[in-house]
């Protein structure tokens, strides 16, 4: 496992370099959609805990207007609708408001597989992370959770994919996780939150609470 960590690495910038220039006519065209729907920066920064849970700074294109509550996750949001842009839903829905973070990984603050990065107050998730080992590693911009679940996943089970990746990381897994990947962005898989694009009013009320009794039930806020 040593061995491929490093070779995971080097793939990481080579991956994403080559995956930025091959994008760049589509990060061109989100960026200036993003722009020309609503005032305000292309790029939403926030910080998220690393390998070993150090802060960084992660990149998204930008999704929610500029005076969307801090620090408060959109399913929490007394109206999450009239905060997300026009053009907020299909990007999150197709995860086109993650190709930022591309520039994470070159930077070396993430990974293309590996846990996704959580806020610095998701105390609970950090902590079962603890316990299964998943905090070692470098976060990812998918990962086995992602792959089998997303939103839908309790904190304890989140958690339990995350150290069964940590324990088992190997190439194999990692290209399993890439086209699993592909598979849940163009069915947008496992994605609840504001509206729910392209749900009925009734099944996102249900899922909407469903979530809600979750994050009370845990105490930890679910990621925006």
């Amino acid at each position: 496992m040593k061995g491929y960590i490093a070779l995971k690495t080097i793939l990481d910038y080579v991956l994403s370099f080559a995956m930025l220039i091959v994008l760049l006519p589509l990060l061109l065209l989100v960026s200036a959609l993003v722009k020309c729907t609503s005032p305000g920066p292309v790029f939403f920064c926030h910080t998220r805990l690393g390998k070993d849970k150090r802060p960084f700074k992660i990149y998204k294109f930008r999704t929610m207007r500029t005076d969307t509550p801090k620090d408060m996750p959109t399913h929490l949001l007394a109206d999450a609708d009239q905060f997300i842009t026009p053009i907020g839903h299909f990007l999150r829905k197709f995860s086109l408001d993650e190709l930022p973070q591309l520039l994470n990984i070159l930077r070396g603050e993430m990974s293309l597989i590996g846990p996704r990065p959580a806020l610095w107050n998701q105390y609970d998730l950090l902590g079962l992370r603890d316990q299964n080992g998943a905090n070692g590693l470098r976060p990812g911009l998918t990962g086995w959770a992602q792959v089998n679940g997303r939103d839908e996943l309790p904190l304890e089970v989140k958690a339990a994919y995350d150290g069964y990746y940590a324990a088992h990381v190997s190439l194999w897994l990692d290209f399993k996780i890439l086209l699993m990947t592909v598979g849940s962005v163009l069915t947008a898989k496992g994605v609840y939150e504001g509206a729910y694009f392209g749900e009925s009013e009734a099944e996102a009320s249900l899922k909407k609470a469903t979530l809600e009794k979750e994050s009370k039930k845990s105490k930890e806020p679910l990621e925006r």
